[in-house]
């Protein structure tokens, strides 16, 4: 009898349901986007060559995505093109809203027209600037895609970095990155190339470092949060002879 090799992939910890909705297909993703999402690529790629002209995503139920869950988002976006298909987000939770904010991918995912076709921009539709407007709108999703690609492996490092210096979870990391970010205009990828640079002795500027120190002490304070979404009530036992607390 063979080996069984187990493989050191993390598990997916989201869900996926789906329904046939005319010419398109409706996924549902329920949970957490991260790097094991992975095991859901063959499930979608089944889904999205069971449609006529793609997938329509309602992400509005995920808690966490991360550029694992992003990684996701773009093969499955890869082999619709191929298709001649199209993957767009109807619906999405802050969170993901903020990660495709972040990464500028937002608009490779756009709503679909009635013929579940992409809706071209007004510049497309103008006949002599057609063309120009087409190889526009190229150039701009591939600089985009490749934007996505190139910072991913800083920011997934940056993640690593906060996980093991302030034993944080990584949903805390990505939270402890994003609100940095945001708190200092600071685009991800360059926060995220800060963090790598302290490995080699460089210090983080000052604002940088208060509200990394901010964001950390933040999701250190906060409650732990189950895969329910049910905050986890406080049960630390009372001294001896203590009343219960209400």
């Amino acid at each position: 009898m063979p080996e069984r090799v187990h493989s050191a992939q993390p598990p997916s910890l989201a869900t996926i349901g789906f329904a046939a909705a005319g010419g398109r297909m409706s996924v549902t993703v329920r949970g957490e986007l991260d790097i094991g999402a992975q095991w859901l690529q063959p499930e979608l790629r089944d889904i999205l060559g069971r449609s006529a002209t793609g997938v329509d995503l309602d992400l509005s139920a995920v808690r966490f995505c991360d550029c694992g869950g992003l990684n996701v988002l773009l093969d499955l976006r890869h082999h619709a093109l191929d298709q001649g298909k199209t993957v767009a987000v109807r619906a999405c939770s802050p969170v993901v809203r903020r990660l495709l904010d972040l990464t500028g991918v937002g608009e490779l995912f756009t709503h679909s027209g009635p013929d579940g076709l992409d809706a071209p921009p007004p510049a497309v539709l103008d006949g002599r600037s057609g063309q120009r407007g087409v190889d526009h709108e190229l150039r701009t999703e591939v600089a985009q895609l490749r934007r996505a690609m190139r910072t991913r492996p800083a920011i997934d490092v940056a993640r690593g970095i906060l996980m093991a210096s302030f034993s944080l979870s990584a949903e805390a990391a990505w939270t402890v990155l994003v609100t940095a970010s945001q708190n200092t205009n600071t685009k991800l990828h360059h926060l995220a190339q800060d963090l790598m640079d302290t490995v080699h002795g460089t210090p983080l500027p000052e604002e940088v470092r208060e509200q990394v120190a901010a964001a950390v002490a933040k999701v250190q304070a906060a409650p732990p949060i189950p895969l329910d979404g049910v905050p986890v009530p406080d049960v630390t036992p009372e001294p001896d002879g203590a009343p219960p607390r209400a």
